[in-house]
Formats: C-alpha cells, sequence, structure tokens
C-alpha cells in the first residue's frame, strides 16, 4: 500500500490506497476535534493510522469562508497527526442520508478499511449531526455487503465493515456509554480546536458571534472533559455512545 502526506487541500477527495486503523466521520470541519480530539490525538502518538472524512465544507457557518475552513482542518490535521484527511463536499445543512451519499461514504470506508469508524452523535442540537451519525451508520453496513460495487480510480472495490461503530459526544449532553482517558492530550485536542481560529472566541474577531465563538462554549468543553475524565478516576475523558454491547474478553480489559 503506497501512503502520502496529507492533501493541503481538503475540498479534494484524496484517491489512494491506506489501510487506517481508526476512521473518524464529521458533519462539519472541526465536528472531530471537538467531539474526540483527545482520543484521535493518544491513538496517533501510540502509532495508530487515524483519518478524517468531513462531510460537508460548512460552507453555511456564520463566520469564516468554506476557503479558510479548509485551511483550517489542514493545519488541525498536522496536529493531530493525522494520516489523511478528505472532504466529501456533501451540501452543509442540506445533506441527506440517501442512495447517494451512502454510496459515496461506502467508498471512503472501502477505501480506506478502518477496523473502527468514530461518528458525529446520534442526537445533538445542530440537525446535521444527527443525519452524520445516522449516514454513518448504514453506510458503514452496506459497505460489507458484496453486491453493492463501487469503483475507486477504476478498480472494483472490496466490501468492507468496521469491526466497531462509536459516537463522539458533542454540544447536547448525553450519557455515555464508555469514557476514553485522555489524561496528558487535552492541550493537544485545544490546539487543534484553535486551528480553526475562524470559528471560536477571538477577542479581536469583528464577525458575528455565534454559539460557539462565545468564551463560554470552550470553557464548557473543558468542563464537561474533567467531569467525565472524574468520573473515571482520570484527568480529562471523552464520552462515547454505542448502538450495541461492546465485548470484553475478561474483566481485566475494564479496569
Amino acid at each position: 500500500m503506497s501512503e502520502k502526506p496529507i492533501n493541503e487541500s481538503t475540498n479534494q477527495r484524496i484517491n489512494f490506497s491506506m489501510k487506517l486503523d481508526i476512521l473518524v466521520l464529521a458533519s462539519h470541519p472541526d465536528d472531530a476535534e471537538l467531539g474526540c480530539g483527545g482520543t484521535i490525538a493518544k491513538h496517533t502518538a501510540a502509532g495508530k493510522k487515524v483519518g478524517v472524512i468531513d462531510f460537508t465544507k460548512g460552507e453555511l457557518g456564520t463566520r469564516g469562508t468554506p476557503e479558510l475552513r479548509s485551511k483550517e482542518a489542514a493545519a488541525s490535521a498536522k496536529i493531530l497527526g493525522l494520516s489523511v484527511r478528505e472532504n466529501l463536499c456533501m451540501r452543509d445543512g442540506f445533506f441527506k442520508n440517501d442512495e447517494e451519499s451512502q454510496l459515496l461514504l461506502i467508498q471512503s470506508i472501502r477505501r480506506y478499511q478502518p477496523d473502527i469508524v468514530i461518528a458525529n452523535a446520534t442526537y445533538d442540537r445542530h440537525i446535521d449531526h444527527g443525519k452524520g451519525a445516522e449516514l454513518a451508520h448504514d453506510a458503514c453496513f452496506l459497505s460489507g455487503l458484496s453486491k453493492i460495487v463501487t469503483y475507486d480510480d477504476q478498480t472494483k472495490q472490496e466490501p468492507w465493515r468496521p469491526r466497531a461503530l462509536y459516537h463522539y459526544i458533542q454540544s447536547q449532553y448525553l450519557e455515555p456509554d464508555f469514557i476514553v482517558d485522555i489524561s496528558g492530550f487535552w492541550d493537544k485536542k485545544m490546539e487543534a480546536i484553535r486551528a480553526f481560529g475562524s470559528q471560536f472566541y477571538d477577542a479581536a474577531s469583528t464577525e458575528p458571534e455565534t454559539y460557539i465563538s462565545k468564551p463560554g462554549f470552550l470553557k464548557m468543553l473543558e468542563a464537561r472533559a474533567v467531569e467525565f475524565g472524574h468520573a473515571i478516576g482520570a484527568t480529562h475523558g471523552e464520552g462515547f455512545t454505542v448502538r450495541r454491547f461492546p465485548g470484553v474478553k475478561n474483566l481485566f480489559d475494564l479496569m
């Protein structure tokens, strides 16, 4: 398998084969950083290959531009040590969990063959987040069906179904099914978030204030990470939900 550096333009699909350990799916650039940036950083530091696929350019966002957010996403990818970042260029706010979108995502799942997929929250204040979760769920299942035929660079793709699908928690509080200890990676998560300078609090910005650009938003984010961390005896944690029970081989795996 050939490996190439991250494409600086996240508006273009990357057509080469790279087996990923973890694939993170996000309705908008910065969803992955906010929802599971610490988990990403922890696993890339451990040598795992992690990629992010953003569904849209975030073009309906009040602040910034799609071009700027593309550059911010590329900068964040370097901070987190991603092996790949791709943007499917779906319509912000209006993409659907339909056959066209499913087939587009199936191509990416089959291209990168991730063992684990992490996707948007199953429920959240932004309508795209729940839609993104459903699209991820359906595409992961359909990707394993051999009679669904997809091509990558005119090469027929093999079926691939990830071993597990997890959902990160976003703005709306959801009770986690499990929590990842991200102690030691909080600063890296925040560095990746701040790469999206157009979106978050900046005292010098003249753009309109939004829900996430208020200074209290990032304080809430840290408070939740501290709460989740406290629940497992750690400094910081990130919570995830599951659709089916995860299994363990023995009780010591839970320690």
